[in-house]
């Protein structure tokens, strides 16, 4: 359930004094700019005169419209709202029906789909079995370029039975292939034009794009699981944090979810004029540690690690409390989450006696000389910088010298996939670990880049095997246990160290009605939100 909130006005804390060392305890939420603030009067507008058609902030605009092909976060959120998947996710990470009216597993190797009778495309065509042929023979033609190719390579063969029914055939067991079927459908026949103006079955159509600008989506009336309680939407494209909560603030921008920095959340709630909904997410941030390094394949010094970093505080004051400290990658409302497992608090004591017996003793006491070197490498956006330096702090004190190197995300990014790394932070995202086989991906020994993503090169036989098991089975509750033996091996390993799960938040004008998200936050809950009759208190 999401916890509403409309909150009382009030001033927030003073600024933090920058002339002391930094810890989180002691942060605060940035002050708006004034200069921002005189411009923003000025200049911001409102999209539409109609006050039913939403308008939502959104960092960047669609890379590309086509779903099969677009893979950044507003593209992803666009297709969310044209089109429909085959299958879906529920409030469980669960694979249900969505296109489908039921899916069977007759045997190992093949699957089979019925289609909901009666869906319409935007251009009034029915939904059959050649649509969704189409789609996903697109991932098998060695011609069609998709970064989602990699996901199918298990994939034999998709065959319609007849005009409702379609078979999916493996070229071997594997247990996690349903969640692969989360897929938007698109038309029969779909050429390249398609990504600039898309047909789906979905509660929107497209009406146009502006690039950089907007996306204007259309209500579609006769959405099978029926119209919009809206007028439409307008995707808004505003790149900076501050536009589009001071966007908010004036009522030119309706809603924005999860694109806005935790302080700026935290001032915003003291708006009269706003409401913040929150849920719980699957967004997932940690430490990545390089088990080749010769200090890190230590398992002491990584769980030293683990004992030293103050997650707590991280989530408090960084976070705002958005967020809630991690134990493991797959997120609390999995149905695979195992609870049961080995869990760091913050003990700097044991992190010292930990280092202690690694062999890395205190030289001097409480002197300034360390223990050992590390060296973090982060993304240079705001909050990294600022959590590397809680996080260095941290290790400071237990006698962990930490250097903290900063890059734009691309560089960082070669950086960890070559190896080229001690220590790194960095964040799984909406549905990424929503199936349990993401533990396979990054924590099999056989995973290693470009392959997959075990990028610190863990290697433990019983997670392999464990695994294994796992991938072939097609029981439910016996790939729940194997994965929950994975999940108490990697607690104590520590090939990462689990630092939060976001907590998803909503900032919207307070009018708006039928806010709720589910964990992964996807825009498809658009489509019930409205705006109420009721008077805005203004300023």
């Amino acid at each position: 359930m999401s916890r509403h909130f409309l909150l009382s006005r009030g001033a927030p804390p003073p600024l933090a004094d920058a002339s002391r060392p930094l810890r989180a305890s002691r942060l605060r939420p940035l002050a708006w700019p004034q200069a921002l603030l005189l411009l923003a009067a000025g200049c911001l507008s409102r999209p539409t005169p109609n006050p039913n058609v939403i308008v939502v902030g959104v960092t960047s605009g669609p890379n590309n419209l086509d779903p099969r092909v677009g893979t950044d976060d507003v593209s992803g959120k666009a297709a969310q709202l044209i089109f429909n998947n085959l299958l879906t996710l529920d409030d469980h990470l669960r694979v249900v029906p969505d296109l489908a009216e039921r899916f069977e597993n007759p045997e190992p190797t093949r699957y089979v789909v019925t289609l909901r009778r009666g869906v319409r495309f935007h251009d009034g065509h029915e939904l059959t079995s050649a649509d969704v042929v189409y789609t996903f023979r697109g991932f098998l033609d060695p011609a069609f370029i998709s970064a989602r190719k990699g996901a199918y390579r298990l994939l034999k063969a998709v065959d319609a039975l007849d005009r409702y029914t379609v078979a999916f055939t493996l070229k071997e067991p594997f247990g996690s292939f349903p969640v692969n079927l989360v897929m938007p459908i698109v038309p029969d026949g779909a050429g390249p034009a398609f990504r600039d103006r898309p047909v789906g079955t979905g509660p929107y159509r497209f009406v146009r794009y502006a690039v950089d600008d907007q996306l204007e989506l259309a209500p579609f009336n006769e959405y099978f699981g029926g119209p919009p309680r809206n007028d439409g939407l307008v995707l808004r494209v505003v790149p900076d944090d501050i536009m589009r909560g001071l966007e908010l603030r004036k009522g030119t921008m309706d809603i924005v979810v999860n694109d806005l920095a935790p302080d700026i959340v935290y001032q915003l709630q003291h708006e009269p004029t706003l409401q913040v909904v929150e849920s719980p997410g699957t967004d997932y941030q940690y430490i990545g540690l390089n088990l080749r390094d010769p200090i890190l394949k230590d398992r002491r010094v990584r769980q030293a690690i683990g004992y030293a970093v103050d997650r707590q505080a991280i989530v408090q004051y960084l976070r705002r409390g958005l967020a809630t400290p991690a134990v493991g990658i797959l997120p609390p409302m999995s149905w695979a989450f195992e609870p049961d497992v080995f869990a760091f608090t913050h003990d700097p004591a044991k992190a010292r006696a930990l280092l202690d017996e690694a062999g890395y003793a205190d030289p001097d006491g409480d002197g300034p000389l360390p223990r050992l070197h590390l060296t973090l490498k982060v993304s240079n956006i705001e909050f990294n910088r600022l959590q590397s330096s809680v996080i260095q702090q941290n290790l400071r004190d237990v006698g962990i010298a930490l250097e903290v190197r900063t890059f734009e995300f691309a560089t960082l990014y070669a950086d960890v996939l070559k190896g080229s790394f001690q220590l790194f932070t960095l964040q799984w995202v909406g549905g990424a670990v929503a199936d349990p086989d993401i533990l396979r991906r990054v924590f099999d020994s056989r995973q290693t880049p470009p392959s997959g993503f075990n990028r610190g090169f863990f290697q433990d036989p019983r997670v392999d095997r464990l695994l294994d098991e796992a991938a072939r089975s097609t029981d439910n509750e016996g790939r729940r246990a194997l994965f929950g033996a994975v999940q108490r091996i990697v607690a104590e390993e520590a090939p990462y160290i689990s630092l939060w799960y976001k907590t998803n938040a909503a900032v919207a004008r307070r009018d708006l009605a039928g806010i709720h998200f589910l964990p992964t936050a996807d825009f498809i809950f658009l489509k019930d939100v409205f705006r109420t009759p009721a008077r805005e208190t203004t300023h």
